[in-house]
């Protein structure tokens, strides 16, 4: 069985989404070199699926680099709020919003709300110059929690709970350990090395 390709651009301009992909991969036996410092244009995240948006992301890293590329696209689901903010998550609260914003709107969006059920979901697509893209998710059920809690992560980590810590209050072992992202990497892994249907995705770069 030849190798998957080892020179792989993450498709993600984000510094904080970037290091935690390298740390899960870190953790994983995995045959990937990532490689840093490419640029290729922004992309306008146009579709209404985390998988759609995923796929432009890393459709648009690999013509401009020629290497393959990965790009994820996670939304945060929450049912009181019939899955918003949803693919909408990192805009919640505006196209230029921060962090802060975005948390500050779910929690308002929340106030008084009883059922604060919740889930992170991350679609991955990992694309290789000139074949079909690769889809693979991760989801992780967990809730959104009435004020912030932890000094740890990023994004909505302070007010998303599973069991009974929130991921800011994790550190970024434990938090790699079972999230949503780190599920999807795992699903990538396992997906490239087991799908006999992909032999294009097998091929050295």
């Amino acid at each position: 069985m030849t190798a998957v390709p080892h020179r792989v651009v993450v498709a993600s301009k984000n510094p904080d989404k970037i290091r935690e992909v390298e740390a899960v991969l870190a953790a994983m036996e995995h045959p990937w070199e990532i490689v840093r410092g490419l640029d290729w244009p922004d992309v306008d995240e146009t579709e209404d699926t985390l998988e759609g948006n995923a796929v432009l992301k890393a459709v648009a890293a690999s013509e401009a680099t020629g290497l393959p590329a990965l790009a994820d696209d996670t939304g945060l689901e929450v049912d009181a709020l019939d899955g918003v903010p949803g693919v909408h998550s990192a805009r919640f609260a505006g196209p230029e919003a921060s962090y802060e914003a975005n948390v500050d709107r779910l929690l308002a969006d929340m106030d008084g709300v009883e059922d604060r059920t919740a889930r992170f979901r991350t679609a991955i697509a990992f694309v290789v110059p000139g074949s079909k893209p690769l889809i693979v998710d991760g989801v992780l059920e967990g809730a959104i929690t009435t004020e912030r809690r932890g000094d740890r992560g990023f994004g909505y980590d302070p007010v998303f709970v599973v069991g009974n810590r929130t991921y800011a209050e994790m550190t970024d072992a434990e938090k790699n350990e079972i999230s949503h992202r780190a599920r999807a990497l795992r699903a990538l892994a396992v997906a490239l090395k087991d799908s006999e249907d992909r032999a294009d995705l097998r091929e050295g770069i």
